[in-house]
């Protein structure tokens, strides 16, 4: 996409007479050439795969044509279901699993640079409960990298929310370490791994240019939360923090909401864009990573090198 800049002409003068002296007062430049865009998605997910691969792959296509390189979509996507008991039925192993196949084909069909990083469900052989996991699938459908839920969400709050993550999902084990994209090194969390900064310090000190919190906020954490956590990891880590969520009802009831407002934040804490909160369509919000404005905010205020992990923590972050 080619943008021209009009540097200006004398005030009064006819604009037309003045296109000589204009022509050396323009300068044309190629914005796409210098920008790396990240897609944030937003979508409200049911218990129905086949309705929620429609709406993934409307925001996939979406990413395309938008030029993003990578498509970031919430945790949940694959089905959010209305019981613990459900969850663990509708489960599949990824091999088996109609929307994650149905996510490759649509990459390997497009033939584009895009890749996405997906949160699903996965089963587990022998339990009762289920795997809360993040993928990672290039631009040929292949996965490349997978990570599992550390932190399970279990809050009985007075007048909020009753969710018990533990009863349903099985708790992950390991921190994934970062790995490169077109974006930079992307670390890898889910949701409530959101409030527990040492997670989000281990993914820095481990080379994180970019954290993504794949989610499905309540809307009552969600109103009290949500821009605060993601502005305050981004701050923390000085990373690139992408926050892609579940928004609106998952059920004709109405008894699971989501809070929505998926962004993307800087490592200044700015949000530099954000999905609109009008209704539960799937969209999307664009912003460029710029390696060049982190590498500064780190290198104007050097937290790292500053850090008195031994003193403070008893180990090095």
């Amino acid at each position: 996409m080619n943008r021209y800049l009009i540097i200006g002409t004398r005030a009064g003068a006819s604009l037309y007479h003045n296109i000589p002296k204009l022509q050396s007062a323009i300068i044309r430049f190629n914005i796409s050439r210098h920008m790396t865009l990240a897609a944030c998605g937003q979508f409200c997910a049911t218990a129905s795969m086949k309705d929620n691969l429609e709406s993934v792959r409307l925001l996939i296509n979406k990413a395309v044509k938008a030029g993003a390189s990578v498509l970031f979509l919430p945790e949940a996507s694959d089905y959010i279901a209305g019981s613990a008991s459900e969850t663990v039925a509708l489960a599949k192993t990824v091999e088996k699993s109609e929307f994650v196949v149905g996510i490759q084909k649509e990459l390997a069909a497009l033939d584009s640079e895009l890749q996405v990083s997906v949160g699903i469900h996965e089963a587990v052989d022998g339990e009762d409960r289920v795997k809360n996991t993040l993928l990672w699938i290039d631009n040929n459908g292949k996965i490349t990298q997978r990570y599992q839920k550390l932190h399970l969400f279990d809050v009985n709050m007075k007048n909020g929310p009753i969710l018990m993550e533990s009863k349903s999902v099985q708790p992950g084990k390991e921190v994934l370490k970062p790995f490169s994209s077109p974006l930079g090194n992307i670390g890898y969390a889910i949701c409530y791994d959101i409030r527990f900064p040492e997670h989000a310090l281990k993914l820095r000190s481990m080379g994180a240019d970019i954290i993504t919190y794949p989610s499905a906020f309540t809307v009552r954490t969600g109103q009290a939360h949500w821009e605060l956590l993601a502005r305050s990891r981004a701050i923390d880590t000085q990373t690139y923090v992408i926050m892609a969520a579940q928004v609106g009802a998952h059920d004709p009831e109405g008894k699971r909401r989501s809070w929505g407002h998926a962004m993307i934040v800087d490592p200044w804490g700015t949000i530099v864009a954000q999905c609109p909160d009008v209704d539960s369509s799937p969209r999307l919000c664009v912003a460029d990573i710029d390696l060049n404005i982190l590498q500064k905010v780190r290198t104007d205020m050097p937290l790292w090198q500053q850090r008195r992990g031994q003193l403070v923590y008893g180990y090095e972050v």
